[in-house]
């Protein structure tokens, strides 16, 4: 067996397998000519492919510059195409998922959950995702269409998603982080341009990575009633992470700040308004509901809902579709339909500001409105059939969370992978070694 397993022609057989079936799963035939690489490898040996590497004598003494540059060069054609194609590191930035995933919280976001998708850019620099040094990380010279290579499942309902900002195609060079498009639908693109360009434009696989909850998925009918998710009619399951903002009021005392962090609430999320008196805007939970009403100070814990008009800045300029025709709150949004690939749907000057960005931009069609008639392409359009599809993602911290409600829908080529476990987890607000959360290490998602 020894033998066999040794033998070179069985360890060609063996790789050249499964290189093959490597190649089918990325559904691009070209990389068949790999074999040729393979072949040499195992069999004729003609050609010095680690040509990097130095031969030592024997007894020669290792030099520790050609070591490193060993082990640089074994990162970037091992690590990067697992990092490209299996498993991702990713941190959560923001609080926006609270309590689902905690501000601090490093995951490993599997790509082969969806699928992982062929880059669009391969020319980029390994372990950089559009940015080194304040310079574009990637290079434009090369551009794939998308795919995906097969994975485990679809995007379900209720899944925990990372995937590409919707509206990430475009960033302001001295705002990287805010939203280029409500600065133009607040302050005019001239202005927001002059004030805070240049504008960079990214394509789809460098957009910066948000983490969201899937509420509803290709096919799907959505909507929100004070503050409650219904899908097809169904109210969304409640799940022990998701939490809204209560108006918690108290006989004029404040809530201890130990008793607060046994709430998982992030300092910079609360705020005791002396003339309330108490605290406007505590996330919490149902089950912290329940707890914080028994505390004795409390007076009254009441669940804050935004109805129509919304006070700024939840004004029809950050709720979409931007439109005043749509009187949506964060609290009390849709019904909307959600776009499925092969669906048709009627258009009308009505319904366009929900699906023109699909039509235009993700899915790349010309559009124009003349004497209130729609143009798809330059011809005259009552509907339209979607080409992809689409996904609708919320936070899980209901009241401080910019998702899908604020941009619209996330395309499936946007869609980067599930997050799979909590591997280290840190809370900013304090100090070593006070802000290891050794409960989340190793949590599953």
């Amino acid at each position: 067996m020894k033998h066999i397993l040794q033998n070179r022609w069985f360890k060609f057989g063996f790789w050249a397998v499964a290189y093959t079936l490597w190649v089918i799963w990325l559904g691009n035939f070209w990389w068949l000519f790999g074999l040729i690489v393979v072949f040499d490898l195992f069999i004729t040996k003609k050609v010095k492919w680690a040509f990097w590497k130095k031969q030592y004598k024997e007894g020669e003494k290792k030099n520790p510059v050609y070591e490193w540059i060993d082990a640089i060069i074994f990162a970037i054609l091992v690590v990067a195409p697992l990092n490209m194609f299996v498993l991702q590191a990713y941190t959560i930035p923001t609080s926006s998922m609270e309590n689902s995933l905690m501000t601090g919280d490093y995951l490993f976001v599997s790509k082969l959950a969806y699928g992982p998708k062929v880059p669009q850019r391969p020319l980029s620099l390994p372990f950089v995702h559009n940015t080194i040094f304040g310079v574009k990380s990637y290079s434009d010279l090369i551009k794939v269409d998308y795919r995906r290579m097969a994975g485990f499942s679809d995007v379900k309902r209720d899944d925990i998603v990372v995937f590409g900002f919707p509206h990430g195609d475009t960033v302001l060079k001295q705002l990287p982080t805010d939203d280029y498009y409500t600065h133009v639908r607040f302050n005019g693109r001239q202005y927001t341009q002059r004030q805070y360009g240049p504008v960079i434009v990214r394509p789809v696989d460098k957009k910066d990575n948000y983490v969201k909850r899937c509420v509803a998925i290709a096919g799907d009918t959505l909507q929100v009633i004070n503050g409650q998710v219904i899908v097809n009619g169904v109210p969304q399951e409640s799940f022990s992470g998701i939490q809204n903002t209560y108006t918690v009021r108290t006989n004029g005392t404040s809530i201890n700040s130990k008793i607060l962090q046994q709430f998982d609430i992030s300092a910079e999320q609360v705020w005791y308004n002396k003339d309330l008196p108490g605290y406007s805007n505590l996330p919490l939970n149902e089950e912290n509901v329940a707890k914080m009403a028994e505390l004795a100070n409390v007076v009254e814990v009441r669940q804050n809902i935004d109805v129509y008009p919304p006070d700024y800045p939840e004004s029809p300029l950050m709720i979409f579709p931007f439109s005043e025709n749509f009187k949506w709150t964060r609290d009390n949004y849709g019904p909307i339909y959600i776009p499925a690939a092969g669906d048709t749907i009627n258009l009308s000057i009505e319904n366009l500001p929900l699906y023109e960005r699909v039509i235009s931009v993700y899915e790349g069609h010309s559009l124009e409105v003349k004497d209130r008639q729609i143009f798809i392409d330059g011809v005259p359009s009552t509907t339209y059939t979607f080409q992809m599809d689409y996904y609708f993602m919320m936070g899980d911290n209901r009241h401080n969370s910019l998702d899908s409600r604020y941009w619209g829908f996330v395309p499936e080529d946007h869609i980067v992978g599930k997050p799979v476990v909590v591997w280290f987890s840190t809370d900013r607000n304090k100090s070593f070694p006070q802000n290891i959360r050794w409960n989340r290490l190793l949590k599953f998602v």
